[in-house]
């Protein structure tokens, strides 16, 4: 409450504020989504309502859920989504965080802010455990950092 200030309760104006929904989309929503999802939910707490899905859902990919938990967060509860079951929610952003989801994305109502994260899908990772975990890792940092400025701004 702003020091001063008395609230009016016969205030003529509804200045009840909508709780903003952002939609993390990808292509599997195995990886990238599933952990901006995590790490939004962590930052904005309930400030933001928070979704992921997918355009073709793979599972969640427990290399994902490992990274995370590195770095205390739980994903494993989180289950991978197909966008269908999502396209009619009202929310505020939506975050493609692969370019592949970015060109088979749905339309959304012109009230619907747009965006896009362009990142490396770790899925995709060759070599050994520990390599294919150091691309989850880069990527989960990458994640981070982004969903902070998000929250930030």
């Amino acid at each position: 409450m702003v020091p001063n200030m008395v609230p009016h309760t016969s205030c003529p104006v509804d200045l009840k504020v909508e709780t903003p929904k952002v939609l993390f989309l990808c292509t599997g929503n195995s990886c990238r989504s599933q952990m901006a999802e995590g790490f939004l939910r962590r930052r904005a707490g309930n400030r933001i309502e928070v979704a992921s899905a997918g355009t073709n859902p793979a599972g969640l990919n427990p290399a994902a859920v490992a990274v995370m938990l590195e770095v205390g967060i739980d994903i494993s509860s989180q289950a991978s989504k197909h966008i269908d079951s999502l396209v009619e929610e009202p929310f505020t952003d939506v975050i493609t965080v692969c370019d592949s989801a970015r060109e088979s994305c749905p339309t959304f109502p012109s009230e619907t802010n747009q965006l896009h994260w362009s990142l490396e899908d770790p899925a995709q990772a060759e070599g050994s455990e520990e390599d294919r975990l150091a691309v989850f890792r880069r990527v989960r940092d990458r994640i981070d950092t982004l969903v902070g400025d998000y929250v930030d701004f």
